[in-house]
């Protein structure tokens, strides 16, 4: 039985619990400083409210579940409950704190993952990037793989490309619903009814998507086979275009990952 124990329960934290608390022979711990949201969460998905303390001695996986600014406390705490224990796996997914960083707040080696996840881990469709330092154990990063199946798709990159991945893949989702909502919004500007524009916006990226993960065709293809000569979509990509929309999308993810940069500061 692989015991994972979450510290946090704020969105990622928990939308990580909801995934891994679907794969088989584990035992999930929560631990929040809001009791009552730790005993709500908890109940949802079958999870036992714990302490630091008990998260410390018992978890195989402790994943860190907080913002970047207070991830220093909680590593210290950890720190000093651990002591000389080297049976147990540390996950961060703080933005722009890199492994040295984490490392820096134990006494002995400790087993580090960094993650990147996105908020779709909820349901199973998130993408998560990580990174551990060389000479990692292959059985540990083979049992993390098995428990974080249930989240989506997972990729072992090198941590210097993570901040990037972060930018595109961790932000993301949110670009994306602001689409998914201006889609929705002119076809209602159109006529048609807000619930529809909603499900048909919703399904034609998620459609669009799909096409394009398990097409051999660059998107710039896939684009230019819906574009018929001086027909409507041309017209609506001329559109865009005039809006900067690529420049915008590309703005968005150097924005994003500039600040994550800082945040690890």
């Amino acid at each position: 039985m692989t015991k994972i124990g979450f510290i946090g329960s704020g969105n990622m934290g928990s939308a990580l619990a909801r995934a891994v608390s679907k794969a088989a022979n584990t035992e999930i711990y929560v631990y929040d400083k809001d009791e009552r949201r730790s005993e709500a969460f908890a109940k949802e998905i079958g999870a036992l409210v714990s302490s630091m303390s008990e998260i410390s001695g018992k978890c195989d996986f402790i994943f860190i579940g907080v913002k970047p600014n207070i991830v220093p406390a909680v590593c210290k705490e950890l720190g000093s409950l651990l002591g000389n224990r080297c049976d147990v796996t540390l996950v961060s997914m703080a933005a722009g704190v890199d492994i040295a960083s984490i490392s820096s707040f134990f006494e002995t080696e400790k087993n580090i993952i960094r993650i990147m996840p996105n908020t779709p881990v909820s349901i199973g469709r998130g993408m998560i990037e990580w990174c551990t330092k060389d000479g990692f154990p292959s059985e540990i990063a083979d049992e993390f793989e098995r428990i974080m199946s249930f989240a989506g798709r997972i990729d072992k990159i090198p941590e210097k490309l993570i901040d990037a991945a972060s930018a595109v893949a961790g932000c993301g989702p949110a670009f994306v619903f602001m689409c998914i909502e201006a889609l929705a919004d002119g076809a209602v500007k159109c006529g048609l009814p807000r619930d529809k524009a909603i499900v048909y916006a919703a399904e034609t990226l998620r459609g669009a998507a799909e096409l394009a993960l398990l097409s051999d065709k660059h998107p710039e293809e896939l684009k230019d086979a819906v574009c018929s000569p001086g027909g409507s979509t041309i017209a609506g990509v001329a559109a865009l275009e005039e809006g900067a929309f690529r420049s915008s999308l590309i703005g968005a993810v150097e924005a994003a990952y500039r600040r994550t940069l800082e945040l690890g500061k």
